[in-house]
């Protein structure tokens, strides 16, 4: 379990889940990036703009 950044809700991360795999918050609809997984941390994602460099 990791806590959303954006409404701190609980999200269920798979046991078998790597950094840098994407989420969805399912309160917020939150598009979250695993940036650690022992313990869970997430983060928001970037926008597509950001993984761009725009």
């Amino acid at each position: 379990m990791g806590e959303c950044p954006v409404c701190a809700a609980e999200v269920e991360v798979a046991k078998d889940a790597i950094s840098g795999e994407l989420l969805v918050c399912e309160d917020c609809g939150a598009e979250l990036e695993l940036i650690k997984t022992d313990p869970a941390e997430l983060a928001e994602a970037p926008s597509a703009e950001e993984d761009w460099g725009q």
